[in-house]
């Protein structure tokens, strides 16, 4: 089903305010949308957070069914009162004028130490549109998985990164209880769940 279209006549924003302008941007809008029933609703006010396109990388080695996954810290968790060292996939936002494939090989070396063999396109979705902007490009990436690294991760960035070679099946059964956690890692997981044999078959 194709998604309809809107333009002005359904959404009409009064205004906007810069509420932070740092490694993410905070702005509030004061804005009224057309609702189900045809009338509009009244003046709202919502904050979002604006980001480039991400992009994450589910890593597949096929020949020994594996998933390579990465390991680090994540303050979110931590306020949530979770284990703060999340399971998940390769992930990275775009810079001015990089297409997602650049993107996806330049994350995929810097966190795991993998070269990819392949990189398929899988599906866009928005991780948290009620608070943010962002979409995130999924891929998964054909692997060696003999060549993830261990500790992985720009320093410069602040990132400590440690890699994980998984059987896909026990990757599944982490998802059931409850040890992966990190949204867009559970999603390319259960795609490929849903693509296995096919998958299977670029080894």
């Amino acid at each position: 089903m194709k998604l309809p279209t809107f333009d002005a006549e359904d959404v009409k924003i009064k205004g906007k305010t810069l509420r932070h302008d740092g490694f993410l941007t905070l702005s509030e809008y004061q804005l009224c949308h057309k609702r189900f029933d045809g009338q509009w609703s009244p003046v709202i006010e919502r904050e979002v957070i604006t980001r480039p396109l991400s992009i994450g990388v589910l890593l597949y080695d096929p020949a020994v069914d594996s998933v390579v996954l990465i390991e680090q810290f994540r303050p979110g968790a931590l306020l949530g009162n979770t284990y703060p060292w999340l399971l998940e996939i390769v992930a990275g936002i775009s810079e001015s004028g990089e297409t997602p494939e650049t993107v996806a090989h330049r994350e995929v070396k810097e966190e795991s130490g993998c070269l990819m063999k392949e990189l398929l396109p899988v599906m866009t979705f928005y991780p948290t549109p009620g608070a943010s902007n962002e979409k995130l490009k999924l891929f998964c990436g054909i692997v060696d998985a003999d060549s993830a690294g261990t500790l992985c991760g720009v320093r410069e960035e602040g990132e400590d990164i440690r890699v994980h070679v998984i059987p896909f099946k026990q990757a599944c059964k982490m998802i059931e209880e409850g040890s992966i956690l990190n949204a867009p890692a559970i999603i390319a997981l259960q795609w490929l769940a849903l693509h296995h044999q096919e998958m299977k078959q670029h080894a």
